[in-house]
C-alpha cells in the first residue's frame, strides 16, 4: 500500500475508531508489518494523520490574521477581508495537502471570499476539505474594535456538515460538564442554570458571552434579570464559542444567533476540547418568506437541533485560530519594526492536544510578507501572489 497513514492503533481499538466515522465512507485496518498495530485507511486512501497538519494550518490562519490587521480601523471591510483572503490562500496553497475549501464565509455579502469547493495545497499529502472563514470580524476590525480572529476547520473528506449561510442559527456552547444535559428545547433561564449548577457556580459569577445585537434584546433582558455576568460582543462569535470551553477562562456559556459556516468551525473546536454545541434555525419574523423553503431544499432539518458530532464528524478534526484584534480567546496582530507578533492556538482530535502559541514573523525575507510593506502595501519591485 503506497502513501502516508491517518493512525496507528491496536487492536482493542478499532471497533471505536470505526464507530468514529460517519456513514458512507469506507473504513478498513491495515496490518502492520511485524506488529500488532493496524493502520487506518479511509475510502481507499491512506492519509497521513492530520496532527502533523497543525503548525501547517496555524501558518494559514497567521497569514489572514496578518493581511486583515494591516487595515484594522481604516473602516473598509472589503478591504480586509480580501488581504485576509489573499495572504492565507498564498499559505493555503504552499500547504502539503489535497484540498478543497467547501465553506468560506463572505460570498452571501459579496465580500471577497474563497470560492466554492475552490481547490487549495500542493495536491499531494492527505486529501482534506476546509471550513475558513479569514477573519470573523470584518466589522470589528474596520472599525478598529476587539475579538477579531482568523480560524479554520478541517478533516477528511465528508466529515463536515455547513449550514447554508441564508439567516441565522441559535447556537448553545459550554464546556465539557454540560454536555447531555441541555437542550434546545429548555427556555433561556433553563439552560443558564443547568450550565451553572454542572459548574458549581452562583448566578452571579457565571458569565455569558453573545453578539451584540437588536436580535438578541429579549435574551438579554432576560440575562440580566437572572443576574449574570454578561459580554457583549461586536462581531464575530467564533472565538465566543470557543472560549467557553477553555479552562479558568471566566467564560461559561455562549448564547444567541450568527451565521452556519461559522457554527461548524465553531462545532469542530469544541468538540476537540470536549465541549457541547447545540445549533438550530432561528426562526425570526422579519425573515425571507422563502428561507424555510431554502433551507428544506438544500436538506437542512429546520425542525432539528444539529450537535457537534453531527457539524463535525469523526475523530479526526483540526480547528486552528489567530487573533486579529484582541479578544477573550486570543490577543491581536502586533506589528514591529520588521514584522509582526501574532497569537494563535490549534486543538486537534483524536488527542484534543491544545496548544497555544506566539509567532515573531520577520516580513523582509518572508516568502509570502516580503511583498508587502507593514502598511499592506505592496513592495517595490517584487512579484504579487
Amino acid at each position: 500500500m503506497s502513501g502516508t497513514i491517518l493512525a496507528i492503533v491496536s487492536n482493542q481499538t478499532i471497533e471505536q475508531n470505526l464507530q468514529s466515522y460517519p456513514a458512507g465512507n469506507t473504513v478498513t485496518f491495515v496490518r502492520k508489518r511485524f506488529t500488532s498495530d493496524y493502520m487506518l485507511v479511509r475510502n481507499g486512501v491512506s492519509l497521513a494523520s492530520l496532527r502533523a497538519l497543525g503548525p501547517s494550518l496555524t501558518r494559514i490562519t497567521i497569514a489572514g490574521a496578518v493581511g486583515a490587521a494591516m487595515h484594522i480601523g481604516q473602516g473598509d471591510k472589503n478591504l480586509v477581508d480580501f488581504k485576509a483572503v489573499e495572504f492565507s490562500r498564498a499559505v493555503l496553497n504552499q500547504t502539503e495537502v489535497d484540498g478543497e475549501v467547501i465553506s468560506c464565509e463572505g460570498p452571501k455579502d459579496n465580500a471577497p471570499a474563497f470560492l466554492n469547493r475552490e481547490k487549495v495545497g500542493t495536491g499531494s499529502g492527505p486529501k482534506v476539505e476546509f471550513v475558513v472563514d479569514p477573519v470573523d470580524g470584518t466589522t470589528a476590525t474596520a472599525k478598529g474594535r476587539k475579538d477579531a480572529i482568523s480560524a479554520l476547520a478541517c478533516a477528511p473528506a465528508g466529515c463536515f456538515q455547513v449550514l447554508p449561510d441564508d439567516g441565522y442559527y441559535f447556537k448553545v456552547a459550554t464546556a465539557c460538564r454540560s454536555k447531555g444535559k441541555i437542550s434546545l428545547d429548555m427556555s433561556i433561564e433553563e439552560i443558564v442554570e443547568t450550565v451553572a449548577a454542572a459548574k458549581g457556580l452562583p448566578l452571579e459569577n457565571f458569565t455569558v458571552i453573545m453578539l451584540e445585537r437588536e436580535r438578541h434584546i429579549d435574551i438579554l433582558s432576560r440575562l440580566r434579570k437572572l443576574g449574570v455576568r454578561i459580554i457583549l460582543l461586536p462581531d464575530g462569535d467564533i472565538a465566543a464559542a470557543v472560549v467557553t470551553c477553555i479552562p479558568d477562562s471566566g467564560v461559561d456559556l455562549l448564547l444567541g444567533a450568527g451565521a452556519g459556516p461559522e457554527a461548524t468551525i465553531a462545532a469542530t473546536a469544541v468538540k476537540c476540547l470536549g465541549g457541547t454545541m447545540l445549533v438550530n434555525v432561528w426562526k425570526d419574523k422579519k425573515d425571507n418568506a422563502g428561507r424555510m423553503r431554502r433551507l428544506m431544499d438544500v436538506g437542512v432539518d429546520v425542525d432539528k437541533t444539529y450537535n457537534e458530532e453531527e457539524l463535525a464528524k469523526g475523530n479526526e478534526l483540526v480547528f486552528a485560530a489567530s487573533g486579529v484584534t484582541k479578544g477573550e480567546l486570543l490577543d491581536g496582530v502586533r506589528f514591529t519594526s520588521t514584522g509582526a507578533t501574532v497569537s494563535s492556538l490549534c486543538v486537534r482530535l483524536p488527542s484534543g492536544t491544545f496548544e497555544k502559541s506566539e509567532t515573531v514573523l520577520r516580513f523582509k525575507e518572508h516568502p509570502v510578507y516580503r511583498t508587502v510593506d507593514l502598511f499592506g502595501h505592496p513592495v517595490r519591485n517584487q512579484n504579487g501572489f
